[in-house]
């Protein structure tokens, strides 16, 4: 069983030929909302690569509070553990380029209001093997405890370390598995790569440093990880991107999904990667979530 503490947001997209300079205003080609949040982006991708999930966290009593949620409820995903709250759903304001890059505000809202006691109650009903998922879009304070309470249960946590905040150093060593991207690795590390060698050289320092199982996403450069004194690349598949935003919460909810289900770790790792690869295909953070045979199909 996976449960998944986060963010639950309505993602407001706007589409360019270019992302604008600072300062600078340019002509949108077209506009969409869809569903959005990391955790709520999480919880969906392992619930459609075939877990059963529990989602934990909060929306407004606005118009957005109910459709935020819509894909996750009609995917199956047990939602018994997300309040509704005064005030507005959390907003994600994204621009995206041509070039399938992007920009994002995120304005939390009720996401503001997951406390320190709703994260230790989810993680006291999971059991001793089950799989929590966390990012750092919900209060620092809920995610240190509900990394503390698993640690104690026996419960794996994989904490997603997005977006980056000054947390990062004292919560990343609570978590089982880290996910980072390049820039967020980088905060870890002490340093910035440029190239797939020169990440995989920071990654196997840091991991005989610290003995943590860590994992580093580099776009359409694939995926580096360390675990138990193992370091490995997997590329990425060849695609050409319409749309990265979600891709990296793919990748998190497929890897949830398959190590819950006891894959084998490098298979696992594989897996996600091919989940997000597929996940910039489509525009949108959850619409565009690949449903499970779409992914084997890839493998």
């Amino acid at each position: 069983m996976i449960t998944v503490i986060g963010s639950v947001n309505m993602d407001l997209i706007a589409t360019t030929p270019r992302l604008p300079e600072p300062g600078e205003t340019v002509r949108g080609a077209d506009f969409a909302t869809a569903q959005g949040g990391k955790g709520a982006n999480q919880a969906l991708a392992a619930q459609r690569a075939g877990a059963s999930v529990t989602m934990c966290g909060a929306v407004g009593d606005d118009a957005y509070g109910t459709e935020a949620l819509a894909l996750l409820d009609r995917a199956g995903a047990d939602l018994s553990s997300v309040r509704r709250m005064k005030g507005a759903t959390g907003i994600a304001v994204i621009l995206v380029g041509g070039d399938g890059e992007n920009m994002i505000v995120v304005i939390p809202g009720a996401n503001a209001q997951v406390s320190e006691q709703n994260a230790q109650q989810a993680v006291a009903r999971m059991a001793s093997g089950d799989t929590l998922l966390l990012q750092l879009e919900i209060p620092e304070a809920s995610i240190e405890a509900a990394l503390k309470v698993a640690r104690s249960k026996g419960v794996r946590s994989i904490l997603n370390i997005a977006p980056l905040t000054d947390a990062v150093e004292h919560l990343a060593p609570l978590a089982d598995i880290v996910i980072a991207n390049e820039t967020e690795f980088a905060r870890l590390s002490g340093r910035s790569a440029e190239t797939v060698d020169a990440a995989k050289a920071e990654l196997t320092a840091l991991h005989a440093r610290t003995g943590q199982c860590m994992i580093v996403t580099l776009g359409g450069d694939g995926v580096l990880w360390a675990r138990d004194g193992t370091i490995e690349h997997v590329a990425s598949l060849e695609i050409k991107p319409v749309d990265t935003v979600g891709a990296g919460d793919t990748f998190c909810g497929y890897l949830a999904q398959s190590l819950d289900a006891g894959m084998d770790f490098a298979a696992a790792i594989r897996r996600a990667a091919a989940a997000g690869a597929l996940a910039c295909l489509k525009p949108g953070a959850q619409p565009s979530i690949p449903l499970s045979a779409e992914v084997d199909a890839r493998l």
